[in-house]
């Protein structure tokens, strides 16, 4: 279908390039609650966020459906695709950071308590990736869409998970309590899985498809993390210590936003860095 020039005839009926699209309803779906000019920067900048979190988490599912069924170098494409889609999203801050203090503040009183903290598609990247935190559910309404979907991401296994499990295939020492660990909860690290992936790191070419895995891994974590960075530089230079609007921790000191550039989906993998 070439999009771009008009469109093709699908059973009598002409689809046509806004139509396939939905362009009507994806246009008119910005409601700014001032008439300031910044508003609707602010509003799409998320909207595309909302957008691009459902392409990486289309992806990361595909992802861990292939690593579990032994397919990992298909998964590859797939995980390659997300950093991609990462890098984005981080670049996307600076088209934020644009809008200055005041630029603001002109229209913040109008989101009232919203707060990227009930974003349920970032919590469930989270808990694909294995960032489990059963205290973010609590910003979902129960018996929801949204709610449905985040309690079966976090009572899955993560990628992290099915990637041990893969390691565990491929004849390497992953413990029992690893592999059969309650997935609802934190990872918590362990010395004999970072001694598996340090025995994949030191003879790559036995262990090819999963060094490879583990590198696609970290691509992840490190334009998670970089993203997350942004983030903190973004708000601190917009609204540096204030309080988010619904009522968390801002940029500056200890706050939430700083913790979280410390979390680590596949720490392991991490660690073993300084051991080669």
């Amino acid at each position: 279908m070439a999009l771009p020039h008009g469109g093709v005839s699908t059973d009598t009926k002409t689809v046509t390039y806004a139509s396939y699209l939905d362009l009507d309803r994806l246009l008119a779906a910005q409601h700014p609650s001032s008439d300031r000019h910044d508003e609707l920067l602010f509003i799409l900048i998320h909207q595309t966020k909302e957008l691009w979190l459902k392409e990486i988490i289309h992806e990361v599912r595909l992802a861990k459906r292939l690593v579990r069924s032994g397919e990992v170098e298909p998964a590859y494409k797939a995980l390659a695709r997300v950093s991609r889609i990462q890098s984005i999203m981080t670049l996307s801050w600076d088209v934020l950071a644009t809008m200055t203090p005041a630029d603001y503040m002109s229209f913040r009183e109008g989101l009232g308590t919203s707060s990227g903290f009930q974003s349920w598609q970032f919590r469930t990247l989270e808990y694909l990736l294995g960032l489990k935190d059963a205290s973010f559910l609590a910003f979902q309404d129960e018996g929801s869409a949204p709610m449905a979907e985040l309690k079966g991401a976090l009572e899955a296994p993560s990628l992290y998970d099915d990637a041990l499990s893969r390691m565990a295939a491929h004849g390497l020492a992953v413990p029992d309590e690893v592999l059969n660990r309650d997935v609802s909860q934190p990872y918590a690290p362990s010395p004999a899985v970072e001694d598996a992936w340090l025995a994949v790191y030191r003879d790559t070419a036995r262990y090819w498809e999963l060094y490879q895995l583990a590198e696609k891994l970290v691509d992840l974590d490190d334009a998670l993390l970089t993203w997350r960075h942004k983030h903190v530089l973004t708000v601190e230079r917009i609204i540096g210590g204030k309080p988010g609007t619904g009522g968390t921790a801002g940029a500056a000191g200890g706050g939430y936003l700083q913790r979280t550039l410390q979390r680590r989906c596949f720490p392991e993998l991490w660690s073993l860095r300084t051991r080669l």
